[in-house]
């Protein structure tokens, strides 16, 4: 599906001229100091919503009948496991599945997401292998004593 991006104030402005680009695109609402706004047909929402419910099911469906494979699946889907250490590329696939599947069962596909976004943070931090031996430490202490601010006077 394509899309088409207005700021939000032009929909504010003039929504007549944002909400005919519905009938071809979903359209993303641009916003300065906020997250922006996505506005779609009723229908698209929901053929999207059904698409991924269905999916994660079935991939629930058979991690319960076969987990293995299911992981297999799920990791070879998220290429960036493989900077992981193999133990923590296991949790992370485990860890990904649990949320997927409570996500299809609730709707709640959001704890997903924040999982995956962790999990490939963590994965890129150990493509780093300088970065990934200085963050497992040993670690020197609390780090020197800084003064305490002097107050100033009025």
């Amino acid at each position: 599906m394509t899309t088409k991006t207005f700021s939000y104030s032009s929909f504010l402005r003039s929504p007549s001229q944002v909400l005919p680009s519905l009938d071809d695109a979903d359209v993303i609402l641009e916003r300065r100091d906020e997250e922006n706004l996505i506005l779609m047909r009723a229908e698209r929402f929901e053929a999207g919503v059904t698409g991924v419910r269905i999916a994660a099911r079935a991939l629930a469906i058979l991690a319960r009948r076969n987990r293995a494979l299911a992981e297999e699946v799920l990791a070879e889907e998220l290429p960036w496991t493989t900077w992981l250490p193999e133990t923590e590329r296991q949790e992370c696939v485990r860890d990904l599945l649990r949320h997927l599947i409570a996500g299809a069962d609730t709707g709640e596909l959001l704890p997903f997401s924040r999982a995956l976004t962790s999990w490939r943070s963590t994965a890129v931090v150990w493509s780093d292998p300088e970065l990934a031996r200085e963050l497992q430490g040993p670690f020197t202490g609390d780090g020197p004593e800084v003064p305490r601010p002097v107050e100033a006077s009025e």
